[in-house]
């Protein structure tokens, strides 16, 4: 009850505060100087200011880079830009001269002294950003310990060669990782996301032809050579749009924005500055996909 000779005051329902109104109080409370400029000295502010995107999620996401040619070297530098901290990358392959014009990373004298991709990868990721935890493997995916793919939470598929990615699919499917898999060929880019066990998978979409070539490995600077295949045409502009495409939809999965996913298969024409969204059903004939 109110004091004699004094009117009680109805409460009133506190007020949302805004950014700048948070910032003051904070700044108050711990009797600092407001600075102006106080906002940009978060790394990932702008990020914060896109409703859906949950920064926790991506700081604490662990994700796996599998080939950082030109279009790893473009996922992960993405990766560190956005927020993720726990990067492993796979490479078998070292550094030639004509990668240069398309791999970020990459320096005349690393090409020079041929050194391995994800060493220097994982080196200019830390450089890059100190806070980044980066682990890599000089290795072909498919030698690594069963348990090695499961142990992420989403994979990166940045391959040249089909063997490669039906090896990550199938593991990626399996133990139900999300696996988003890029491609370009010269002014022309794919992105599919497989997400277990709602969308197809890679498998789905392979043919006759990709099955003849299976086994056969693309890469002329790897070990153990069984097969050589002219070099196809790079560019980075196309790179560079499969890369943010790829990323773009982790930060969905990370987010937990799944009906914001590429369900099928995103292409890109660069030749005509055309997009679209290609299906890609599941194949009952698909050894992942097959009922018993």
């Amino acid at each position: 009850m109110a004091k004699k000779g004094k009117t009680a005051k109805k409460a009133e329902a506190p007020k949302e505060k805004n950014d700048v109104g948070k910032l003051i109080e904070a700044v108050s409370t711990e009797k600092k100087v407001i600075k102006a400029d106080m906002l940009n000295e978060d790394k990932f502010e702008r990020s914060k200011r896109i409703g859906w995107l949950n920064m926790d999620n991506i700081l604490k996401a662990k994700v796996l880079v599998v080939g950082v040619g030109a279009l790893g070297n473009e996922v992960c530098k993405n990766l560190v830009l956005t927020g993720y901290r726990n990067i492993d990358i796979v490479d078998m392959d070292y550094i030639v001269k004509s990668n240069l014009n398309r791999c970020v990373f990459f320096s005349e004298l690393d090409a020079k002294e041929k050194k391995l991709k994800a060493e220097v990868v994982a080196d200019r990721l830390k450089k890059m950003d100190p806070e980044v935890n980066v682990k890599y493997y000089t290795d072909k995916i498919e030698n690594l310990p069963e348990d090695f793919i499961p142990s992420h939470d989403i994979v990166f598929g940045c391959l040249d060669n089909i063997a490669a990615r039906l090896h990550v699919n199938a593991h990626c499917y399996y133990h139900n990782i999300p696996y988003i898999d890029g491609g370009t060929l010269g002014m022309l880019g794919k992105v599919q996301v497989i997400y277990p066990p709602k969308t197809s998978c890679l498998e789905c979409g392979m043919n006759k032809t990709h099955m003849k070539i299976l086994e056969k490995r693309f890469s002329c600077t790897g070990t153990n050579i069984t097969y050589y295949e002219a070099k196809l045409a790079a560019e980075i502009t196309t790179t560079s749009v499969v890369a943010a495409v790829q990323v773009r939809e982790a930060l969905k999965i990370t987010s937990k924005k799944e009906d914001m996913l590429i369900n099928n298969m995103f292409y890109y024409d660069a030749n005509r500055n055309f997009c679209d969204i290609f299906e890609i059903p599941i194949s009952p004939e698909c050894p992942h996909h097959k009922k018993a």
